[in-house]
């Protein structure tokens, strides 16, 4: 699965889990569940991240930067994903 689509499946999968106690007093298990997942998710999205960011390095030193800077960029859009997914875990969790 590429780097790019991992946050979108994380997302997806928190939302999925906690639809079926969306509007119940019992969300709780699926809120927790949720934010494990997409915990999980942020892990596995970061670790390809730099997996292939140190990959591409090793291969062509010079463009080290460009590639850092890539890095970044596509780090954060899978943190903030992740954030996204844990605040809409824990407004099912507490409203």
């Amino acid at each position: 699965m590429r780097c790019a689509n991992l946050w979108m499946v994380a997302l997806l999968v928190v939302v999925a889990t906690a639809m079926p106690v969306f509007a119940g007093p019992e969300a709780g298990p699926g809120a927790g569940v949720g934010m494990g997942l997409a915990i999980i998710g942020i892990g596995i999205g970061i670790g390809l991240i730099g997996y292939a960011a140190l990959s591409g390095i090793a291969r062509q030193p010079e463009q080290a930067g460009a590639i850092q800077g890539a890095m970044f960029i596509l780090a954060g859009l899978v943190e903030g994903a992740g954030i996204i997914a844990l605040v809409l875990c824990l407004s099912l969790l507490f409203l």
